[in-house]
């Protein structure tokens, strides 16, 4: 039977191989899990799905799969009374488990079921039919003092159980990301910049180990590799970049939890031949371009985020710059950059659909090598594949 639900997510873009399939149903015949759909869910979720950007795809497909098999009930089949008794009864109050005994949750599903069987078409109002308002006790938007809810947002708080009230969390590629989503992307880097040996002596382990093996020398071993990724980042601020602050700060926060070795700067539109730290003392605390360049080694990360939107002049031109006359063209100093630290990416806020119609976009993105990439989720994992290269 779950064959159909394999090529579901197959459907629905989700990388899941025969193998984990297989893994899947090897832990069904083991019984790993109790026989409910809440436990086959993440037992699922575990061995089918290897990324977290694929979790609300998995929630749809499974939903879509799904739906309606729960409810489907005949003579043989039953919902398990623990399932909303044990479950259900840590939320309700003791007046709403009155009510609950009162009413008798069979009826209520026996008549569930029969309606399941008659109805053949969507409801809105009335007492009866499964549907949405009304005073019905299935369906969801209406009034009843005991009901099931299926579907929508519950507001009375007094339905004896819910379907299909999964909050699905958004994790496609094209999602604008949060900080959250960002240290997902931002990990897949990490992970490529181990150093050290394999391994080295974990001695707690070992004393711990030993003693409890009267004696007798255990020796443990544990991972000595460290994470010596060093990151250098150079933000665009003011001007049109102010329509993405919020972004921009997610960025900011999660790339400063998860890289132990990170550097910033900011600039305006493009790099000069100074940078700064402190926005407000940008004018009398000023970093020297070629201060930077010097400074760090060449394996360092080196990542623009800015939206690289402004005149071509500001780019290509000595004196472009509008603050004040730069001796030497915005042009001049990214190519110094990019060949300084030969790993490099620029991160564009701006969506990427109207990249086409700014000039200056096309500009930065031929000097960048095109390794310019949306602040998308979908576009930081490009950028950080390009940077582990």
């Amino acid at each position: 039977m779950l064959i159909d639900f394999f090529f579901t997510l197959k459907d629905a873009k989700i990388p899941v191989s025969i193998k984990e399939f297989l893994t899947l149903l090897e832990a069904l015949q083991k019984n790993v899990i109790a026989m409910s759909l809440d436990d086959f869910y993440y037992l699922a979720r575990l061995t089918l799905v290897k990324d977290e950007a694929h979790y609300d795809k998995f929630d749809r497909a499974f939903g879509l799969y799904f739906k309606g098999i729960a409810a489907s009930f005949d003579e043989n089949s039953q919902i398990p009374l623990d399932w909303l008794l044990q479950r259900m009864k840590r939320e309700l109050t003791d007046a709403q488990r009155a009510q609950l005994e009162k009413f008798g949750y069979d009826k209520l599903m026996d008549r569930l079921a029969e309606l399941l069987k008659e109805q053949k078409e969507r409801h809105e109002g009335g007492s009866k039919w499964i549907g949405t308002g009304g005073t019905s006790p299935f369906g969801h938007g209406g009034t009843n003092p005991e009901g099931i809810r299926i579907g929508g947002k519950g507001g009375n708080r007094t339905a004896v159980k819910v379907w299909d009230a999964r909050t699905f969390r958004d994790y496609d590629g094209d999602r604008e990301i949060g900080t959250r989503n960002i240290k997902v992307a931002l990990r897949r880097l990490r992970k490529f910049a181990r150093e050290g040996a394999h391994e080295e002596l974990a001695l707690d382990a070992t004393i711990h180990a030993t003693a409890s093996n009267a004696g007798f020398l255990d020796l443990k071993m544990q991972p000595e590799r460290r994470n010596n990724i060093k990151v250098l980042m150079l933000f665009d601020v003011g001007g049109s970049m102010d329509d993405h602050i919020e972004r921009t700060e997610e960025l900011f926060a999660a790339a400063r939890t998860e890289f132990k070795h990170m550097d910033f700067y900011y600039f305006h539109n493009c790099v000069y031949d100074f940078v700064w730290k402190n926005n407000r003392r940008r004018q009398s605390e000023r970093f020297a371009t070629w201060d930077i360049l010097r400074k760090y080694p060449a394996d360092t990360k080196l990542i623009f985020v800015g939206d690289a939107t402004m005149s071509p002049y500001e780019v290509l031109h000595p004196g472009g710059s509008v603050e004040y006359h730069n001796r030497e063209a915005g042009s001049e100093w990214l190519t110094r950059f990019t060949h300084a630290f030969p790993k490099f990416a620029w991160l564009n806020p701006e969506p990427e659909g109207l990249w086409q119609y700014r000039q200056s976009i096309a500009i930065i993105g031929q000097l960048m090598g095109n390794r310019m990439y949306p602040l998308t989720l979908d576009g930081l994992e490009r950028a950080m594949r390009a940077l582990s290269k």
